[in-house]
Order: C-alpha cells, then structure tokens, then sequence
C-alpha cells in the first residue's frame, strides 16, 4: 500500500532530524577523537590537528546546523538569535583555523620543512582564505543596502552555496589530514576508515540542509 504525502514528510522529517543529531554527535567525537590523540600542548605540533578539528569539524558543522528546522539546538530561539550565534561559531572557526594555520607555519620554519608542499597544506590554506573570505562575504547580509543591485534573498542564497563549498573544503582538508604519516601511524586499520567517515557522513547532512532551504526552493520559484 502506497503511502500518503503526509506520512511520506514525516518520515523525511524524522530521518533528517535523525541525520542531523548523528552529525552534531560525529562532529563533537571526531573533535574529541583528535584531541586525545593529539594531547594539545603535548608539542607545538600538537596545537595544529587539535584547532583545525575544532575549527572544521565541530565549530564549522555547529555555526551550519543552528539552521537546521529538525536538529538545531537553537529551534526555539528567533533567526536573529540563530544568525547572532551562527556569526559567533563562524568567528571562533576562523580564529581556530588561522591559530591552526600559524602553529603549523611556525613548526615547519623550526624544523627547516617546506611549507604548504602537499596537497593537505595547500587545500588547508586554501580553506583557511576562503573562510575568512566568507565571513567577509557574510557581512553583507548586515548591511544589504550597501549592494544596491542584490536582493537579500539573492545575498542569503549566495551566501549559503558559497558557505556550502567553503564547508566542503574544510572537509576535504580533514580528510587529506588523515592521509598524513602522522595520523596513518597513530590511527591504523577500521579506525582509519571511520574517521574518514565522520566529515562524509556531515557534509552530506549540511548539503542536505543546505540544497532542501535554499538550492532546491531557488528552483522550484517561477
């Protein structure tokens, strides 16, 4: 027997209110997993996973699903308090990120290494522009009247695709990260393949999020 529409949405519902608490718990875990792995303070080394899993995987994710009408920790404040915290979560990220960024630079000048010769290097730094990039880019949701020839809901529509692969970026960086010497050796075998799994499994909950709120309704306007 077929089932109706009703149901259908419920269900669709549930899954992605399922989804995006999986993704809040996966982002504060993985998060957990490399600090204790890497015990920050450790070395100065240590510093660097430690602040880019905090930035990228919790931070990031969190400042995305304060918009998530199913999983949002935030679902009974109003859009201006989910934006206040959403502004707050993406500043701590990019203050953890450029931390991150200057921790590793400064080791690799101690230890006499090339900076930014592998792939995870480059599309970490890359990551790193481009979020700082997007916050600037978030500012002029502030201020709309200052871009005269956009709409604000053309500007939340931009603003949210472009945050979308900025997000997707930062979990390419994590994952390049365990393809690193340091975390193959520390993290060997099955639990190499579920830390791999933890930013695929959110960036795909936040392109959910992402394309049902914006991409999808773009396009379904006349």
């Amino acid at each position: 027997m077929a089932l109706s529409s009703e149901t259908e949405s419920r269900i669709y519902r549930s899954l992605r209110a399922v989804s995006g608490v999986t993704a809040h718990l996966v982002s504060l875990g993985f998060t957990i997993f490399v600090a204790i792995l890497a015990r920050p303070g450790s070395s100065l080394f240590s510093w660097h996973p430690f602040l880019m899993a905090l930035a990228f995987s919790f931070l990031l994710t969190e400042a995305l699903l304060v918009f998530s009408p199913e999983s949002s920790p935030l679902r009974p404040f109003s859009r201006k308090a989910k934006v206040r915290v959403h502004w707050a979560l993406q500043l701590l990220a990019l203050l953890c990120a450029l931390l991150g960024l200057a921790v590793i630079t400064y080791n690799k000048h101690l230890n006499g290494k090339a900076h930014f010769g592998t792939w995870h290097g480059l599309t970490g730094l890359l990551t790193v522009l481009y979020a700082g990039l997007q916050c600037l880019g978030g500012a002029a949701l502030l201020y709309p009247r200052l871009l005269r020839n956009w709409t604000l809901a053309k500007l939340k529509v931009y603003h949210a695709t472009s945050g979308l692969v900025g997000y997707l970026l930062g979990c390419a960086t994590l994952l390049l990260a365990m393809c690193s010497l340091w975390f193959t050796t520390a993290v060997p075998g099955l639990a190499w393949y579920l830390c791999a799994l933890c930013p695929v499994l959110t960036s795909l909950v936040i392109m959910n999020q992402v394309s049902n709120a914006y991409l999808y309704r773009k396009r379904i306007q006349p």
